[in-house]
C-alpha cells in the first residue's frame, strides 16, 4: 500500500524543570507526523524521545523515509525501533487502520484524575500543601509522587518526615529513585516507610540491571519497575507487580493494546511529556487502566508543560502550532 509521510519538528519549555538522579530536563522535543494513504484518511503520530543519543537515531531513521513510502516500510521500522520511533509510527498506523479515534473501533477515552509530581527545590512543602488543599475542597483522592536520590540521603530522609508530617492518611505516596539508589539506601527506606499504608510503590529503586535486587527489595515493599522495562522489555512478562510504563518511549502502542485487551494487571501509565497528538494515547491507556483488574491514578504531571495550541486534543491544530 502507498503512503505519504509528513513529519514537522516540535519543541517547547517544561514549566518547570524536571531533576532526577541521572539528568535534568527542562525542554521537550521531536516530530509529529502525519501518514495518510491515496484515500485521504490519516493518522498521527509523536516521536518524542528523551534520551539525546535516541534523538540522533531516530532524526538518522527519519531522513531514510521518503515523503512516499510504503506501509511495508513504516511497519519495519516499528519493528527496528527505537521505541520512540516505533510509538510515533504505530500510532499513525493504528489510527489509519481505524484501530483507534472517531472513526476507529474505539472511541477516545478521557483520562482519569492523575497523580501529582513534586517539584525537588525549595518549592515543594509549599506545593505539597496546595495540593493537599485543592484534594480536600474538591474532595478528590491525591497520590503524590516525589523523584529522589536527587539530594544528600540525610536530606531526602528529612524532608520525608516532613511530608509524611503533612500528607492525610487517605493518600498515596510513590517515591521514584530512577535507578539512584544503592541495596543499602533503599533498604533504609524501606525500613523507614515500607509499612506506610499511604506508600503506593518504591518505583525503581536500584540499578536498571540490578534484578536480583529488585526482586530482594520486592518481598519487603511494592517495587515498581521503570527503567529496567525499557531495558529488557521481556520483563513486562515476568514481573509480577508494579509496571510504571511510558507508551511514548517504550514501542509501538499496539502492543499496549493488547496487553489491556488481554486484561493485564499492575500496569501504570506514565507521560513522558507529549504533546496533544502523544497525549490523546496516554489519556486513553490511561483510560483503559481504569478498567483494569488494578486500578491506580496515572502519573500525567499536571502543571508542568505550557497551556498552548500544542498540547490541543485536536491533532491538526497541534500540527499548525509546531
Amino acid at each position: 500500500m502507498s503512503l505519504k509521510l509528513e513529519r514537522k519538528s516540535f519543541s517547547f519549555q517544561l514549566l518547570k524543570s524536571l531533576k532526577t538522579s541521572k539528568d535534568l530536563l527542562k525542554e521537550k522535543k521531536g516530530w509529529l507526523i502525519k501518514v495518510s494513504d491515496s484515500e485521504g484518511a490519516c493518522g498521527w503520530g509523536e516521536i518524542a524521545p528523551i534520551d539525546p543519543d535516541e534523538m540522533k537515531r531516530c532524526d538518522n531513521i527519519l531522513k531514510t523515509i521518503a515523503t512516499k513510502t510504503s506501509r511495508e516500510t513504516l511497519e519495519k521500522k516499528t519493528i527496528m525501533g527505537p521505541g520512540s520511533l516505533s510509538f510515533g509510527i504505530g500510532c499513525a498506523l493504528a489510527e489509519l487502520d481505524n484501530l483507534i479515534g472517531i472513526n476507529g473501533e474505539g472511541k477516545w477515552l478521557k483520562s482519569p484524575l492523575s497523580a501529582v509530581l513534586l517539584p525537588n527545590n525549595n518549592s515543594l512543602l509549599d506545593q505539597l500543601d496546595l495540593y493537599i488543599e485543592n484534594s480536600i475542597q474538591k474532595n478528590e483522592e491525591l497520590t503524590v509522587k516525589w523523584k529522589v536520590a536527587v539530594e544528600p540521603h540525610l536530606v531526602e530522609q528529612k524532608l520525608l518526615e516532613k511530608i509524611l508530617e503533612k500528607l492525610p492518611i487517605n493518600s498515596h505516596l510513590r517515591i521514584d529513585a530512577n535507578a539512584g539508589w544503592g541495596r543499602r539506601e533503599a533498604q533504609d527506606w524501606i525500613q523507614f516507610l515500607g509499612q506506610d499504608p499511604r506508600l503506593e510503590w518504591f518505583e525503581q529503586p536500584l540499578a536498571i540491571e540490578d534484578i536480583d535486587g529488585l526482586v530482594q527489595l520486592s518481598k519487603h515493599a511494592p517495587i515498581a519497575l521503570d527503567e529496567s522495562l525499557m531495558i529488557d522489555p521481556s520483563l513486562k512478562d515476568k514481573w509480577l507487580s508494579w509496571q510504571v510504563r511510558h507508551p511514548s518511549l517504550e514501542g509501538d502502542p499496539r502492543a499496549l493494546l493488547q496487553e489491556f485487551q488481554n486484561g493485564k494487571s499492575f500496569i501504570a501509565i506514565s507521560t513522558a511529556f507529549e504533546t496533544g497528538i502523544g497525549l490523546r494515547w496516554i489519556h486513553h491507556f490511561a483510560a483503559l487502566q481504569q478498567k483494569s483488574p488494578t486500578p491506580t491514578a496515572p502519573g500525567l504531571a499536571p502543571g508542568w508543560c505550557p497551556k498552548s495550541s500544542l498540547f490541543s486534543n485536536k491533532p491538526e491544530v497541534v500540527w499548525e502550532a509546531a
